[in-house]
């Protein structure tokens, strides 16, 4: 185990790309809600479009420009907008098939691997998401996806979005603890690069196809992060020795 993790007492993960497959889950499911409305579209390619959207909505609040918005609205204004760029007159797709296409984010499938490793980590360290995701979104993955969390953490509860620093230091202070005994586990260096630069521990997990067999970023590690895995099984080799 890494010299950094000696003080450890809880990890914080991120959970989109990290600790679930959204981008297979959410072209399931636009194949599902969608095929009628957009005959011959490739869903992976609009789930890629869908997930597109997700920083650009976020940073509207991190900079100001609007006040704070749980995921699930975020999610929903963005399938509106990829709809419009891809010439589908949303007016045509009955409310209840966008409701229920918004909630595929609720309804996401864990990475082979993630139950299993976070059942071994969860006997030594307090386990729990750090994500982008509101509560209920949250919540529902961990439901359907059997992760065993301690607590349901996140943006919501911090009222910030990762990368804003508050998103982690209020996530902190929540776990009445102080950065160094917190890591940080995400499959995307810039998390860790914004966690590491307010004190936390980093792990970094390899995803290699969050995006596809095309994937070109985070294929691994790109800073000094005190432990790289292959998925969380491995990190759990690696922390619970």
């Amino acid at each position: 185990m890494s010299a950094g993790f000696t003080t450890v007492k809880a990890l914080l993960f991120d959970m989109f790309g990290t600790v679930v497959d959204w981008r297979e889950s959410v072209s399931a499911e636009v194949s599902t809600h969608l095929g009628d409305y957009l005959p011959g579209a490739d869903p992976r390619d609009f789930a890629d479009l869908w997930r597109a959207e997700y920083q650009p909505s976020m940073e509207r609040v991190r900079n100001g420009s609007r006040p704070f918005e749980r995921l699930d609205v975020l999610h929903r204004e963005n399938l509106m907008t990829v709809l419009d760029r891809l010439g589908v007159n949303s007016e045509a797709v009955p409310p209840q098939v966008l409701d229920e296409l918004n909630l595929a984010w609720h309804r996401l499938d864990p990475w082979p691997d993630s139950v299993s490793g976070l059942t071994r980590l969860k006997e030594r360290f307090i386990i729990a998401p750090l994500s982008n995701a509101n509560v209920r979104l949250a919540l529902d993955v961990a439901k359907a996806a059997q992760l065993p969390w301690d607590a349901i953490l996140g943006a919501e509860v911090a009222g910030a979005y990762k990368p804003d620093p508050a998103a982690y230091l209020r996530t902190v202070e929540i776990l009445g603890l102080v950065p160094d005994q917190i890591a940080m586990v995400a499959a995307h260096n810039s998390d860790l690069a914004a966690a590491e630069s307010v004190g936390l521990r980093t792990a970094f997990v390899v995803r290699p196809t969050e995006y596809g067999p095309g994937q070109t970023t985070d294929l691994s590690a790109e800073g000094d992060w005190d432990v790289v895995a292959e998925d969380v099984e491995d990190l759990a080799d690696q922390l619970c020795r």
